[in-house]
């Protein structure tokens, strides 16, 4: 079929982040997770207490810095290891952990301005809510894009009413799309962070999600698989209750067709998680990340099937 694999390298089968960037930049580039020590309003009362049910005490995401490390030295000690095997390589800040436009704006311009005045940083990356930002904030972000590579991570999980109250995210699917409305409005690239697995959802649930998202103006998506975290209200709710844990071929089966439900155009940043192993209750092949990721592209090659199959379908 015609331009069939038009945005994948290495034998994907999907639009790899690798593949945009090296494109785009004509380099390597790497993301180095930082931890500005953000809060989240739905920790403090402000929408909620206790925050999103899996999220843990920590809030630091999967590999954030050190809290108690500045911004730059957290900078410097990724990139150095880094540097060993892409000593060429161009860096984008990703302001990871809770809620990172959840601050006044003097507070946001004092630390994305620090991180663009380091080396070979080429862009930012900003992780947050779709209730957390001001019309402030998007008057300064859109001032930022001019500057840099500006992409804002929304974090939505799910479309469904009935899960985002069970998970306790404290905002509702209208200010997501509002949010991304005003985002691409001021030419704002927008990433979506999704989850699959969570509790009762179904193939289906999980495949409207995206197919939903297909019909949006979004520059990106971030597939991950629920993890059960210990000391988290999920954890609880999955010793109680024991509700079904997505097993490996299933959560591959439910990946690859949201994938071809998605636009090809459409970067995939991520298509697996990758949690700490200490952090760990459930489940455990997510540990072997690359297993996963290398058995999603020999079923997308038995399938022979790629991103957009049935996106083009769809809009015919």
């Amino acid at each position: 079929m015609e331009n069939k694999f038009k945005y994948s390298n290495d034998n994907k089968r999907y639009h790899t982040l690798d593949y945009f960037y090296k494109n785009k930049f004509k380099s390597k580039v790497c993301k180095i997770s930082l931890n500005a020590g953000f809060s989240c309003p739905n920790l403090d009362g402000t929408v909620g207490y206790g925050g999103c049910i899996y999220c843990s005490k920590s809030g630091s995401g999967e590999f954030a810095g050190d809290i108690n490390d500045s911004l730059s030295k957290q900078f410097e000690t990724v990139k150095k290891i880094y540097d060993i095997k892409w000593p060429n390589a161009k860096y984008i800040a990703y302001f990871q952990a809770r809620t990172n436009t959840y601050a006044p704006v003097e507070k946001l311009k004092s630390m994305y301005e620090t991180v663009l005045k380091f080396d070979n940083v080429i862009g930012i990356n900003i992780a947050t809510r779709s209730d957390s930002i001001t019309d402030e904030c998007l008057d300064y972000l859109e001032e930022l894009n001019k500057r840099t590579y500006l992409t804002i991570e929304l974090g939505l999980q799910t479309i469904h009413e009935k899960t985002a109250k069970l998970i306790n995210r404290c905002s509702s699917l209208d200010c997501f799309y509002n949010m991304v409305q005003k985002l691409r409005k001021r030419n704002i690239n927008v990433v979506v962070h999704i989850i699959n697995g969570l509790p009762y959802e179904d193939k289906d649930d999980m495949i409207e999600t995206v197919k939903y998202l297909n019909n949006l103006d979004i520059q990106g998506i971030k597939i991950h698989m629920l993890s059960v975290l210990k000391d988290t209200p999920l954890e609880k709710l999955y010793n109680d209750e024991k509700f079904h844990i997505l097993t490996k071929d299933e959560y591959i089966d439910i990946v690859i067709s949201q994938l071809e439900n998605l636009r090809e155009e459409i970067v995939i940043n991520r298509i697996t998680g990758d949690p700490k192993l200490d952090d760990l209750v459930a489940p455990t092949w997510l540990i072997k990340k690359f297993c996963v990721l290398n058995d999603i592209d020999k079923e997308m090659l038995r399938r022979d099937t790629y991103q957009g199959k049935l996106a083009k379908k769809n809009s015919n």
